[in-house]
């Protein structure tokens, strides 16, 4: 006994200092999750690691026994709150079995006195059943849904083949090709045949939100894309090599939010085609591509040479600003392409968010396709949305705009605008009715007019940021009652709407269900949401046991941090305390859309889960009401003023001190869903850790992404857009990897695929998001079968 009381060896003392901290750490922090109202079990571990540095310092052999407790314990909480779930489980033991297996090491254990056999053996038993039950757990992902798409013959509707004319294949958003050269029984053998570098990188004035999100187009053997500044590129369509360039010579500056292009248009004019007013159509400049910017401006650029379409507008550019108030550079920026119909094209843009209610207009605007004119507005926050601005009228400022590209049924001749919010998404108190009507809505419109057919609301007083964030794809479905014009829309909070395009009747049903209240000072929230039946969102709340970190302390912060803020499931108000926004602002779906294969009635989405945190700020000295000299922040998280509001906000992801979500992984998922049943027919974790740790380690946890689906008929889908640098193949029945290949540079795009001299080329962009954090670049790369 003398001896246990002695000062211990250094190895002893030091890992009595180790079980020490480690007991403070878990203890006072469990404290604080318990008085919370979390899981004791933080605040009981860290008090029997107290004890064990105790026992320890002693080498005293009941700190065998008295760990093999710990571990057992951990094990069987572990399993009751995450089941054999390997990545939700690993970091509730990452820190505990590792320093069980330390006490067992030889140079450790001997050391203790006297040595007792039976605790080092129990605290043996324990670190197997740890390992075990990790092995057993790594045997199967209890996220994932396996199955087989069923093989069906209906008809294929609008697709794309040979070529790839518009953003999403065709005007129906589909991003599904007939081509079927590339099966999964030869895409392994895919090779990288060209590569081209556009040389447009972000500046030292260009904002954060600096992305390459294009997806080009391609028409007879010429491929066109478009960088961040908009610079157009023509280039062959077999080799890669440059036709011509278009520079719209855009200068950004901070006052720009974002800086992107997704695509451009096309047009071609038919033989005897004619006007909107029933003339015949212009014969010069037959081929154009429509090229717009995020200064506002749309261009008429002739397809063969890459010189402007002299009678489109003022000398080949239209200003698509005028009529709108408030013009300040880059607060109207037009990201995504503008939908071409045969005889209008139809233009949508995004305004800046969270600065103010003094901003330009988001009103949609048709215009001549041919001369450039203004035919018509619809401008969502207008009693009279069709009324035209004039030197009487302006459009309504900050008006819920459309950011994302639009969809085109000609036979029906609408259509059809994913709107998102007005300037101010946080908080709603002085929204005008005119201002909520069309508010993240979809709207059917006249193509010709403008004229409102029919209207879908995806949220009511949206204080979320739930703007409808996709292109809405159009496919004719198989129903009970028979074949059906269907849309589908995939929002933000992970539902998808299923209407039918003619009327705007919902084919899957989205009852209106209530969802929490005790709105922020001064504003309100609707008592009912419609949830589809179609959807990914969470089917239950988030509590305590989902809360994720990459060991047990940054799991323990992100448990204290979600029980200390505001959350009472989907559709939780924005607070001065801090919501928990779960889908977050970022949303389950976003730009990228979905990709469906009418003949087999499969659509393959990408959803993801990563939760944001927003706080309402009250007006003070350090968030004045009204701007001063500062500038918008160049990106759309961190502290927004929302002038014109009574409140500030801060919005962000909600990630661990470490900077990794708190939410258990799988973040990102690839699932198909079958359109007859609307079931998902199979899901499976997507992207790895390879690329965003400092250690290049694949762990496949499923990340967050941004871009969509490619699907093919040959039964292959192609995916980029994860934060890991691949480009990636599945199986479209069944969901396996079938194919990847590193990118150089972040992939944030759609891919497309054309066919070409006979051979199928697939084709990424690959230039990264200043945002999302990966790599910047400037490159088009083709892929095609040896």
């Amino acid at each position: 006994m003398v001896l246990a009381a002695s000062r211990p060896p250094v190895i002893l003392g030091l890992t009595s200092l180790v079980f020490g901290v480690v007991g403070l750490y878990l203890g006072l922090g469990g404290l604080w999750l318990a008085v919370i109202g979390g899981s004791i079990y933080y605040v009981i571990t860290g008090a029997a690691f107290l004890v064990l540095a105790w026992l320890v310092w002693r080498r005293h052999a009941a700190a065998f026994w008295l760990y093999a407790f710990v571990l057992l314990g951990t094990l069987i909480w572990a399993i009751w709150e995450a089941g054999f779930d390997f990545w939700a489980l690993a970091p509730r033991g990452d820190v505990i079995a590792p320093l069980g297996v330390w006490l067992l090491l030889p140079f450790v254990a001997n050391r203790f006195i006297p040595p007792v056999r039976g605790g080092k053996m129990a605290l043996g038993a324990g670190v197997f059943l740890a390992c075990l039950t990790l092995v057993i757990s790594l045997a199967r992902d209890p996220h994932a849904i396996v199955g087989v798409a069923s093989d069906t013959s209906q008809p294929t509707g609008n697709v794309a083949a040979a070529d790839w004319t518009a953003y999403g294949g065709t005007n129906w958003g589909d991003r599904f090709s007939s081509l079927k050269q590339i099966t999964p029984a030869n895409v392994s053998k895919l090779k990288l045949v060209w590569q081209f570098r556009t040389g447009d990188m972000r500046g030292p004035n260009d904002p954060i939100e600096t992305t390459d999100e294009d997806t080009p187009i391609k028409i007879g053997d010429t491929l066109y894309a478009c960088s961040p500044h908009q610079i157009l590129f023509a280039l062959n369509a077999a080799t890669g090599k440059l036709k011509w360039k278009f520079n719209p010579h855009i200068k950004a500056n901070p006052t720009f939010q974002h800086l992107t292009c997704r695509g451009v248009s096309y047009h071609e004019t038919e033989a005897g085609a004619t006007t909107v007013e029933g003339q015949p159509a212009p014969t010069n400049c037959p081929r154009r591509i429509f090229l717009p910017t995020n200064t506002g401006l749309l261009y008429a650029i002739n397809a063969d040479n890459g010189l402007l379409c002299e009678s489109f507008g003022d000398h080949g550019h239209i200003d698509l600003k005028y009529g709108s108030p408030y013009q300040v550079a880059g607060f109207y920026e037009v990201t995504s392409p503008p939908a071409v119909g045969s005889q209008v094209i139809v233009v949508g843009g995004s305004v800046i968010d969270n600065w103010s209610n003094k901003v330009p207009s988001g009103a949609i605007r048709g215009y001549d396709v041919y001369s450039g004119k203004l035919l018509w507005v619809f401008d969502a926050g207008n009693h009279d949305p069709n009324e035209m601005p004039s030197a009487t009228h302006q459009l309504t400022a900050g008006s819920p705009n459309s950011w994302a590209p639009s969809a085109i049924d000609e036979k029906l001749g609408m259509v059809y605008v994913p709107l998102g919010e007005g300037a101010n998404d946080i908080w709603g108190g002085n929204r005008s009715a005119d201002e909520e009507r069309y508010d993240s809505a979809l709207v059917a419109l006249n193509i010709k007019t403008g004229k409102l057919i029919w209207s879908f609301q995806n949220v009511h007083h949206d204080l979320w940021d739930m703007d409808m964030p996709a292109q809405p794809s159009l496919a004719n479905v198989q129903t009970a009652n028979g074949m059906v014009p269907a849309i589908y829309v995939p929002a933000k909070t992970g539902d998808i709407f299923v209407l039918d395009r003619r009327n705007g009747h919902l084919i899957v049903p989205a009852p209106e269900m209530p969802v929490p209240q005790s709105a922020a000072p001064g504003d309100h929230v609707a008592p009912t949401q419609p949830f589809s039946q179609l959807s990914f969102r969470p089917r239950q709340k988030l509590t305590g046991a989902d809360m994720w970190g990459a060991t047990t302390f940054d799991q323990l912060v992100c448990r204290i941090k979600f029980h200390s803020l505001n959350y009472q499931g989907p559709f939780t108000p924005p607070s001065l305390k801090g919501t928990l926004v779960f889908p977050g602002n970022l949303g389950m779906f976003e730009w990228g859309g979905l990709a469906i294969d009418q003949k087999n009635q499969i659509a393959i989405a990408n959803p993801m889960s990563v939760p944001f945190v927003s706080r309402l700020i009250p007006r003070g000295p350090k968030n004045p009401a009204e701007p001063a000299n500062n500038l918008p922040a160049g990106t759309e998280m961190g502290v927004q003023p929302m002038f014109g509001t009574p409140f500030g906000v801060k919005l962000n992801p909600f990630i661990s001190p470490i900077g990794i979500p708190c939410l258990a992984p799988p973040w990102g998922n690839i699932a198909a869903i079958n359109l007859r049943t609307n079931k998902i027919v199979w899901e499976h974790r997507v992207g790895t850790t390879r690329d965003e740790t400092m250690l290049p380690l694949p762990l496949d946890l499923g990340t967050p992404m941004l871009g969509g689906p490619l699907a093919t008929a040959g039964g292959v889908v192609f995916l980029t857009s994860t934060m890991d640098y691949y480009i990636r193949a599945f199986d479209l029945k069944t969901g396996k990897l079938l194919w990847q290949d590193r990118l150089p540079a972040g992939g944030q795009s759609t891919p497309m695929t054309y066919l070409v001299n006979g051979k199928q080329y697939i084709v990424t962009a690959d230039g990264g998001h200043g945002s999302f954090g990966t790599k910047l670049g400037d490159y088009i790369r083709a892929y095609a079968l040896p």
